[in-house]
């Protein structure tokens, strides 16, 4: 499985914003320049976090988003399959609706049921407010947040 850009800017527009928009709203243009994302390309991804239900919007002169719901209740499957749609490693027929011919002889399909639950429970067992914090350490031994330096640092 390999996420694309959606996945992991939006991940990263998320911890942004729930390290920055805990008083107040924050502005698109804010979160793009401490990101280093496109504002055109984070409109599309926060409109996704909004349908979603992840993000809420408030108009006006401190108008900007905020997470709709607390940190520790937003886990990085929420956010990934707002953004990404299915997480399947393997879209195994033998675990659809659709059924498989080969279902009744098929040892691997134990294999891509494994390796799509172990996807979705390490996705689901991480929340925003662990990523927040783990950012508030790293800021505290440097001086920044690691998420002021747009991710050039990792896979981000």
């Amino acid at each position: 499985m390999r996420l694309s850009t959606k996945g992991r800017y939006g991940l990263r527009a998320m911890v942004d914003l729930a390290l920055y928009s805990e008083a107040e709203a924050v502005s698109i243009s804010s979160v793009s320049e401490r990101q280093e994302i496109s504002e055109s390309y984070l409109e599309q991804l926060i409109a996704k976090l909004r349908r979603a239900k992840l993000v809420v919007s408030t108009r006006g002169a401190q108008g900007g988003y905020q997470l709709a719901r607390p940190a520790d209740q937003i886990t990085v499957g929420d956010v990934l399959r707002a953004l990404e749609g299915d997480l399947r490693a393997v879209d195994c027929g033998a675990f659809s609706e659709e059924g498989c011919d080969g279902a009744d002889l098929c040892v691997t399909k134990y294999v891509w049921q494994r390796i799509n639950e172990s996807i979705d429970r390490a996705m689901d067992d991480i929340y925003i407010s662990q990523l927040v914090e783990e950012s508030k350490k790293m800021a505290d031994k440097g001086g920044k947040h690691p998420e002021d330096f747009g991710g050039k640092q990792c896979g981000g």
